[in-house]
């Protein structure tokens, strides 16, 4: 198992954006210098709470900064932009990243962006496949372009100047494209095996109970059969909320005392899915009533904290039940004390991971 990092940061909307900013980027190039195999950053335009409002600005912001690992957009919300637009701006941030970048994408989940982009009471599902389809075309075809689709029409057949480059979009440095991953947030997701089918490969949200978490695995390997390529899970990327500290009780007391920003971080999304009719994603049992659906509950359930022994055993626990994937995500969360959590992600790297690593799988153990 690998280590990575994701963060679709949830920040106090009264800390100053230029600290979040810095803290936000403090924390990939750490990862990178511990070693961490990739990172991933999200996107909102509507939330001061998730307040990165581009992920491929903020990756362009590391450009040069970064030594080794891979960076990745956690993700494109794609009916929210043009694709000729992403097709560009993704083209060049693959150059800028030297072809180290993974292409995240979605079609995103926060309804305030949709609707301040217009596509709220769209089929937001269509337009992200018509996006995503237009942006590979772009990438794997020559100018002039003509496609249309039901959302977007692009074409550069009355301007095409081949002489002089005019009318041509740029193709990223990996050909044909960057690795594509998306984002898996439903139990028994129909997108997982969709994307898979692609030969695009999925991240498991750190949002969700470990039981649905598991049921990825079976979406992920039967969409790389109907695709006629290997089910390699180590393609497979799990997200998860993890604190680490050299004692008990500063890792109890920073995961989850009242002001911690693990107890922020799930407030806010619990706050969010539960208003926009999304409960499910926190159940064990689908028939619970969102009023069971706590704080509480929550925590108990995704957040795993403690010291280096006590977190390598419930990371490999978690891995036995979820069944074996390729990369840990270490998901991100607001620096309330950059010491204690700049500790967590080297404890993890150096301690937790080692460990875990040296356990064999519940299912290699059978086996």
């Amino acid at each position: 198992m690998k280590a990575g990092f994701f963060t679709m940061p949830i920040h106090p909307i009264d800390k100053d954006w230029r600290q979040s900013l810095r803290e936000d980027q403090e924390a990939f190039l750490l990862a990178d210098e511990l070693g961490f195999a990739e990172a991933y950053v999200g996107e909102h335009v509507t939330d001061l709470a998730e307040n990165i409002t581009s992920s491929a600005l903020f990756i362009a912001s590391l450009a040069g900064r970064l030594k080794q690992m891979r960076i990745g957009t956690g993700t494109v919300n794609l009916p929210n932009s043009h694709p000729a637009h992403v097709a560009g701006q993704i083209a060049m941030l693959d150059h800028l990243m030297e072809g180290r970048l993974n292409f995240g994408i979605s079609p995103g989940g926060l309804l305030s962006d949709a609707e301040i982009f217009g596509n709220l009471d769209n089929d937001r599902n269509a337009m992200f496949l018509e996006a995503i389809d237009m942006v590979l075309a772009l990438w794997t075809t020559e100018a002039p372009y003509n496609l249309e689709g039901r959302f977007w029409k692009i074409t550069t057949e009355r301007t095409h100047l081949p002489q002089i480059g005019q009318g041509i979009v740029g193709k990223p440095l990996q050909r044909p494209h960057p690795p594509i991953v998306v984002t898996a947030v439903a139990p028994f997701s129909k997108g997982v095996a969709a994307a898979a089918a692609r030969g695009w490969d999925p991240i498991s949200a750190n949002f969700l109970m470990p039981k649905w978490v598991a049921t990825h695995k079976t979406s992920y390997l039967e969409g790389c059969a109907q695709g006629g390529r290997p089910g390699d899970l180590a393609n497979w990327r799990v997200a998860k909320s993890i604190f680490v500290a050299d004692d008990l009780a500063t890792a109890r007391a920073y995961a989850r005392d009242p002001q911690s920003p693990y107890v922020f971080y799930y407030k806010q999304l619990l706050t969010k899915l539960v208003k926009n009719g999304r409960a499910n994603l926190f159940k064990e049992d689908q028939s619970m009533p969102d009023s069971e659906v706590t704080l509480d509950y929550v925590l108990d359930r995704l957040v795993i904290w403690g010291t280096p022994d006590k977190v390598a055993d419930e990371v490999a626990a978690f891995r036995d039940e979820v069944g074996d994937f390729g990369t840990l995500l270490y998901a991100g969360h607001d620096w309330a004390d950059p010491a204690l959590a700049r500790r967590s992600m080297v404890l993890l790297a150096e301690e937790v991971l080692p460990r875990v690593n040296a356990r064999p799988a519940m299912t290699e153990a059978a086996e």
